[in-house]
């Protein structure tokens, strides 16, 4: 099984609680919106310790560097690709989020073209309330924003 790690960055917009989410950028997903988004999260290096690989997956994804001393473990969930994924959560600074600004993977595109291409990893990110978190979050990550919700006690 593949191990990962990521961050559930998250706001208050007066009592309401907001999550950031990220969708996965390239030609395969420009058309794929609900239940695509998900945590900024990878793959960890050898011998990499999991809140460090989040942090650092969590920068490479967005350009954002997550400067906090205390996150909140929201343990893991198999996704259905076989996947475990172990994710934290913190508080983002209020206002505006800065442009994204993803690392880079490359792949044949068209499809069997013989061609390369590089697309960004995260193609954009955003802020949603719960209900629209919910919607647009792959299933398997949505245990990530009920386990915020309890451990910050907000409905």
């Amino acid at each position: 099984m593949v191990t990962s790690a990521g961050l559930l960055m998250y706001r208050f917009i007066g009592s309401e609680l907001e999550y950031f989410l990220v969708h996965p950028g390239g030609p395969i997903f420009t058309n794929k919106d609900e239940g695509y988004w998900g945590i900024p999260k990878g793959i960890l290096d050898d011998g990499e310790d999991l809140l460090i690989a989040a942090k650092r997956e969590f920068e490479e994804e967005t350009g954002i560097k997550p400067n906090h001393e205390s996150f909140i473990f929201l343990g893991s969930v198999i996704q259905r690709n076989n996947k475990e994924v172990y994710a934290w959560a913190f508080e983002g600074l209020p206002g505006e989020l800065p442009e994204i600004v993803s690392n880079l993977f490359e792949m044949e595109w068209p499809y069997k073209s013989g061609k390369r291409k590089s697309f960004p990893e995260i193609d954009r990110g955003k802020y949603f309330n719960r209900v629209e978190a919910l919607q647009k979050i792959y299933i398997a990550q949505a245990d990530f924003i009920y386990r915020l919700n309890e451990k910050l006690k907000v409905n």
